[in-house]
């Protein structure tokens, strides 16, 4: 995306929809169709003048071969795009109504090119509810709070947002909350990863103690056996000369 926005939307049915993603200027979206039997999850639509451009996946592959520093820049860009969309997935667990509309509102406006000089467009309140995956009630009753305090207000069927700072700040609990979230669940899987790589050393000394207990009884066993044959081939030695000796005297 050049300029403006693309959102993507995916049906629900029954009239619903979710959109999972708002692609913002210097973003990528429809990546899927890089496969070579693309099938896309979701409708690209441009809700507002926009600009775009389009890389087929012929000329990625081109890309791949004849200039790979810039494709791997690309990669890095989707890999990023892919993390942020899953952490907005994670919020939908983590955070209230309130908190996931704020999160919404604060990225569609950081997104805006300040550079060009206009004034941020408005924000579609049905935009915002499928961003948000909530009620039309409980939309209009955090709608209502923030108007009420003066955060954002509302013009027709938009948003504008009144104080971004203040809205950037009373996010800014339920970040710290979430980054303590991620940090208690990196320490726990860090603990679980511990507790099998020990298991796997434990199990890797038991492997070794019984092959070399096997390797111990099989040397035992087979000094045995070589004992074993060399004893009657000695005692037959012994019985055949008598005969040797007898016939010589015959």
């Amino acid at each position: 995306v050049l300029r403006g926005q693309v959102v993507l939307r995916n049906q629900l049915g029954s009239g619903r929809s979710f959109v999972p993603w708002v692609a913002t200027p210097g973003e990528t979206f429809g990546g899927e169709g890089l496969e070579g039997s693309a099938s896309y999850a979701s409708q690209a639509r441009a809700e507002e003048e926009s600009e775009t451009l389009h890389l087929s996946s012929a000329r990625f592959s081109a890309m791949l071969r004849e200039q790979p520093a810039t494709a791997l820049i690309l990669l890095r860009q989707i890999m990023a795009e892919r993390t942020a969309l899953l952490v907005k997935f994670g919020q939908h667990a983590m955070l209230t109504v309130e908190q996931r509309l704020i999160a919404s509102l604060v990225r569609l406006a950081q997104s805006h090119d300040v550079r060009a000089g206009a004034a941020a467009p408005p924000v579609s309140r049905r935009l915002l509810g499928e961003l948000v995956g909530a009620t039309r009630e409980s939309i209009s009753l955090v709608l209502g709070r923030l108007c009420a305090e003066g955060l954002v207000r509302r013009e027709g069927g938009g948003l504008y947002i009144s104080d971004l700072d203040r809205l950037v700040a009373r996010l800014a609990p339920a970040a710290h909350e979430i980054q303590q979230r991620r940090q208690e669940q990196q320490d726990q899987d860090g603990q679980v990863h511990h507790a099998d790589a020990r298991q796997d050393r434990e199990l890797d000394d038991r492997r070794q103690r019984v092959g070399h207990q096997r390797q111990e009884a099989g040397d035992g066993g087979g000094a045995g056996q070589q004992q074993a044959r060399a004893h009657p081939a000695h005692h037959v030695q012994h019985a055949r000369t008598p005969l040797l000796v007898g016939a010589r005297r015959h």
